[in-house]
């Protein structure tokens, strides 16, 4: 008998169908002149999740503005970032109130991205079913938790087990962060070692097992990846701290166990979305079997 947590990150989400539909300006504004376009989207592709995956339990996840821990490690974290769409800086908020009013459980810490809120939930229990569009997550994999990165639309996914990840890399989720290390992460602001891409990571890696061992052998590297280490040492270091999810973030677990379980009050829902205007999500749940 499973007691599956649907875990989802919501910022990953709410960008994600922002950007799909914002190319063409649809905003969707509501009777509150709000834009609602990533809401919209985000709170469909949650709802269905659930009648994909029959959860017994659900979270949605979420980072809790733009300083974390990480720009106390090194402040150009994530530094190269545009600043959003004017259009999208009310539905951060916004957002949460609504889904909130539709008595879904939210967790998020200030001071940690939801990466790290998902990496201490996983080191602690069995039977998740992550969804998100960062691979970062991928080093969390183990045990009956699964990884379901999203791919096209609200039902297509590469989806990853432990086994399916070791399948595809050659090596283990937790050997992915020294990947990520030696290889950076423009994205976020972090560089690994300059020259040094995905597919000569992944081959030191699987060669030499971790970034300590592989410095400890730094003389059996090739003159030219051998240089290129010591002359990024600092980089790397740093980068693998960046790279590392946090699997300790301080928060009540009780409260979580508590407000977890996915009890869905489908006439709370739609009064939920009738007072924000949501009419396009309202016209969606209709064709849902949940």
């Amino acid at each position: 008998m499973t007691d599956k947590t649907l875990v989802i990150d919501g910022m990953a989400l709410l960008f994600r169908h922002f950007y799909a539909t914002s190319f063409r300006n649809q905003f969707m504004y509501n009777n509150k002149e709000i834009p609602t376009n990533g809401i919209q989207g985000m709170i469909r592709h949650t709802f269905k999740l659930v009648e994909l995956t029959r959860p017994e339990n659900l979270v949605v996840t979420w980072d809790m503005g733009r300083e974390t821990i990480r720009n106390e490690w090194y402040e150009d974290y994530k530094a190269n970032r545009e600043a959003p769409p004017e259009e999208m800086i009310p539905q951060f908020d916004y957002v949460k109130e609504i889904i909130h009013d539709m008595g879904i459980y939210q967790l998020g810490i200030h001071g940690y991205e939801a990466d790290d809120i998902i990496g201490t939930l996983a080191d602690n229990y069995d039977d998740l079913l992550i969804v998100s569009g960062d691979r970062d997550l991928l080093q969390l994999l183990g045990g009956s938790n699964e990884i379901w990165l999203t791919k096209k639309g609200f039902t297509e996914y590469r989806h990853y087990t432990e086994r399916a990840f070791k399948e595809e890399y050659a090596i283990a989720p937790s050997q992915f962060i020294d990947v990520k290390a030696l290889m950076g992460d423009t994205g976020d602001g972090y560089f690994g070692v300059k020259g040094i891409g995905e597919k000569t990571a992944l081959k030191l890696i699987r060669e030499y097992g971790s970034i300590e061992n592989l410095i400890q052998n730094i003389d059996a590297l090739s003159k030219g990846v051998r240089t290129k280490i010591l002359n990024d040492m600092s980089s790397l270091q740093m980068s693998y701290k960046l790279a590392k999810i946090i699997t300790d973030v301080d928060f009540s677990h009780d409260e979580y166990l508590k407000h977890r379980r996915l009890t869905l009050d489908k006439g709370q829902i739609e009064e939920a979305l009738i007072r924000h205007d949501l009419r396009i999500t309202r016209k969606y749940m209709d064709t849902l079997n949940i």
